[in-house]
């Protein structure tokens, strides 16, 4: 895919817990295959010690899989994040991805979007390490959080943040723009297998192992019935490229209890809140791209 000229493209940085689910792998691949990206890096993250007691590294041999699928290994930089939360709200985990981050905060390129899939420690950390950066035109895009309001949760606590709740505070109380996907828009981007069967799977070895492991991660952890999977993570490439494709509410300071809840603050981010996006450009968007990066097998 033809790439444009670098002042009609966006700084982006994905940290991404990428083995946790099933939905972060699409959203890394698209993320790569977009043209008006300029993708600075890809930070793997921990993903907390409740399925595993090597996240980190779990993560980064996911992120090095789909480099090579791609072919791609080598060419895009993969820098580790921390290998576990902020142990209090005044400690940075130092990590290669969060010295990644702030290197490129500091750079005059315009702005910088850093795209969480999963817990902020390594934006928390960054802004510790560097609390300078905090002024630097950056905006951080994070999936996560619970619904705000009356709306039910899916589940609970979410899963992003209890990975880190203090994080999460840091980053929200650090006075840096964020770009908020919460539970209750991001469970609402379902894909079912008749679809990925259809659009995704005869793409090549990355189609096929990117439903594959859908349907396996499925099995593993879904005790009923289940044909769909929501590809959660991939608001947060989508809102980058076309950040008017969802109905944004500006929210007030707030920050996060220790049982994953909201409360006001009295100072923080301006947040916007992503209401409901555009999850039918989103996926189609995807679909075309893996078809054109990897035509459909007859």
């Amino acid at each position: 895919m033809d790439r444009l000229e670098p002042h009609a493209r966006r700084r982006v940085i994905v940290d991404t817990d990428a083995k946790n689910e099933a939905d972060d792998q699409f959203a890394i691949v698209h993320a790569l295959l977009t043209p008006t990206f300029d993708v600075r890096g890809i930070i793997p993250a921990h993903f907390g010690t409740g399925r595993t007691t090597r996240s980190l590294a779990e993560s980064r041999e996911e992120v090095d899989h789909l480099l090579g699928l791609m072919g791609l290994k080598g060419q895009v930089s993969v820098a580790d994040g921390a290998p576990h939360a902020i142990p209090d709200g005044g400690t940075p985990v130092d990590s290669a991805g969060a010295r990644l981050i702030i290197e490129e905060a500091r750079k005059d390129e315009g702005r910088l979007y850093v795209a969480f899939l999963g817990p902020l420690t390594d934006m928390a950390s960054a802004l510790l390490l560097d609390p300078s950066i905090a002024e630097r035109d950056v905006v951080v895009v994070w999936v996560g959080g619970p619904p705000y309001g009356e709306t039910l949760a899916a589940y609970e606590p979410e899963f992003n943040l209890r990975n880190d709740v203090r994080a999460a505070n840091v980053v929200f109380g650090s006075g840096l723009p964020i770009w908020q996907i919460p539970m209750s828009t991001y469970v609402m981007m379902g894909v079912g297998y008749a679809e990925l069967d259809e659009k995704v799977a005869p793409c090549g070895p990355l189609g096929d192992y990117l439903v594959r492991q859908v349907k396996d991660w499925n099995a593993a952890h879904h005790a009923g019935p289940i044909e769909h999977r929501s590809l959660g993570d991939t608001p947060a490439i989508g809102l980058v490229m076309s950040p008017d494709s969802a109905v944004w509410r500006a929210q007030g300071p707030v920050r996060f209890t220790p049982d994953c809840r909201y409360e006001s603050a009295d100072a923080g981010s301006p947040i916007r809140v992503a209401e409901a996006v555009d999850s039918r450009y989103f996926l189609e968007d995807f679909f075309c791209k893996l078809r054109a990066f990897a035509p459909l097998e007859s």
